[in-house]
């Protein structure tokens, strides 16, 4: 008699991605932090309307001083008011919208382009993969802000031209680092199987390459957005990036440099806004790569 056939039901002793990225977090407090904090932000970027004491580009003459000097904080101002009589907390509110979007976008747009021209160079190779890197290569040799103020300068001052001038420079690194891993990936025997098969390079590409590259493709969205949001803020802050009256952390920066003395909270308000947002991502980014490696203790 044959015996019953038994159903693997896996290894009790590996969590599942959830409950390891719990365990993960309980043991890494600064990344816990930085996950909380980058909720908070969005929350209180979706709920601007809500949130915001004052319209974010309403004047106030009870901002000004008699003197002409914005009011400090307290009262009605909670963040004080910038020179011209607007609420800075309730442009804090709205520029992290602005912060968020374009990061997000941009970034993702980055990944997109920089998935496809690495997944295809590294598996094609040949003539394809000369052409695309030289691309690539032609691309980063340009300093990154130089590069956006010029293109900004040519296509004019906007949010969506900035979405597509960062989308444009940051795909690079990303079609790089892509392109490395399919070239070893691509003699693995799943893939000479597939090829073996008959099956397409799109298919190929598609079914087996890209889901071993979805754990770095996420890390580096994550470390990526930081990276936007700081290009955003260093483009409006020289003022080719989101146009004014329209609130922005760097453009509030931009404004404040010349308060510093008389109306610090200019300043530091958007300024600490802007660090630790970014060292959210890139905390954020550290503890994902850590969690997805596959040489990691608990997923041993």
């Amino acid at each position: 008699m044959t015996a019953p056939l038994e159903i693997p039901q896996g290894d009790p002793a590996l969590p599942g991605f959830g409950l390891r990225a719990w365990r993960s977090l309980r043991k890494d407090w600064p990344a816990l932090l930085s996950i909380v904090l980058l909720v908070l932000l969005a929350l209180a970027a979706i709920l601007a309307p809500l949130l915001a004491p004052h319209p974010p580009l309403a004047t106030y003459p009870d901002g000004l001083q008699a003197n002409g000097a914005p009011v400090g904080p307290g009262g009605d101002f909670p963040l004080g008011a910038d020179p011209n009589g607007r609420d800075v907390l309730s442009r804090l509110l709205y520029g992290a919208r602005v912060s968020l979007v374009i990061g997000i976008l941009a970034n993702g747009l980055a990944t997109v382009m920089g998935v496809l021209v690495g997944l295809v160079a590294g598996y094609l190779g040949g003539w394809t993969e000369t052409v695309l890197m030289r691309i690539t290569d032609v691309i980063m040799s340009f300093p990154i802000l130089l590069f956006c103020i010029a293109l900004i300068a040519v296509t004019g001052p906007s949010a969506k031209n900035v979405v597509f001038v960062i989308a444009l420079i940051y795909w690079t690194a990303l079609a790089r680092i892509v392109r490395s891993l399919v070239l070893s990936l691509k003699e693995r025997e799943f893939v000479v199987a597939a090829r073996t098969l008959g099956l397409s390079h799109w298919r190929i590409m598609r079914k087996h390459l890209f889901p071993h590259l979805v754990p770095t493709i996420i890390v580096y969205a994550t470390l990526g957005v930081a990276s936007s949001i700081l290009i955003e803020a260093s483009l409006s802050f020289l003022g080719v990036g989101v146009p004014v009256p329209d609130p922005s952390w760097g453009q509030m920066i931009e404004q404040g440099k010349d308060y510093f003395q008389i109306a610090p909270w200019l300043l530091f308000a958007p300024g600490v806004c802007l660090i630790l947002t970014v060292l959210a991502f890139n905390l954020a980014g550290d503890w994902l790569r850590d969690l997805l490696d596959p040489t990691a203790p608990e997923r041993r």
